[in-house]
């Protein structure tokens, strides 16, 4: 018999091994350290949190209802240790590129975002994208149509982990400090402007 606890993270209930949650509690300390130094460190702890969350969802079902230490091990091992985000681990090396998913990119986007997102997903200059449903919608109109159907079918790319995964990139604690930040700038310079 194990004593679970509960737990809010990225706005959802968990109920979670005592061992588990104290390992948890490690990780998360371990990396609001680690960011401490940065301007944008809540807005990096959110998303990271958020990310943990969603990682967490994925691995419950109707016969699992509570997060163990080998998921927690697991989502560690997918997000990465502060240890390597700050130089100070013994690995150099890269994650290699994740699947790519679908998404609107709402950071590109002229109308919705559908030609850009499609673009990430492929790889692709947005333009070209553009070009090609504006070629479309020429003939009869099918590019419009087709627009608006994606428009309505694809999600948007709303959190970091999304964004992400629309360009390929692995969701790790890394990618996802370093996203925020270029965030961060981004909307300094906008602001300065």
């Amino acid at each position: 018999m194990k004593v679970t606890v509960n737990i809010n993270l990225g706005g959802y209930p968990f109920n979670m091994d005592e061992d588990a949650y104290e390992r948890l509690r490690q990780y998360m300390k371990s990396l609001e350290k680690e960011f401490s130094g940065e301007s944008s460190a809540s807005e990096i702890m959110s998303d990271i949190e958020g990310r943990i969350a969603e990682l967490f969802r994925m691995r419950l079902n109707a016969y699992k209802q509570v997060i163990t230490m080998k998921d927690i091990e697991e989502v560690m091992a997918i997000l990465g240790s502060p240890e390597l985000i700050s130089g100070s681990g013994s690995s150099g090396e890269r994650p290699p590129r994740s699947q790519r998913r679908i998404y609107r990119d709402p950071d590109r986007r002229v109308f919705g975002g559908v030609c850009a997102g499609i673009s990430a997903w492929l790889d692709w200059d947005p333009l070209i994208m553009r070009i090609i449903f504006a070629v479309l919608v020429l003939p009869g109109g099918f590019g419009l149509g087709l627009y608006l159907i994606l428009w309505i079918v694809l999600p948007e790319a709303k959190t970091t982990a999304q964004k992400l995964e629309m360009r390929g990139d692995p969701v790790t604690v890394e990618n996802i400090k370093d996203s925020v930040k270029q965030e961060f700038e981004t909307v300094k310079k906008k602001m300065k402007l």
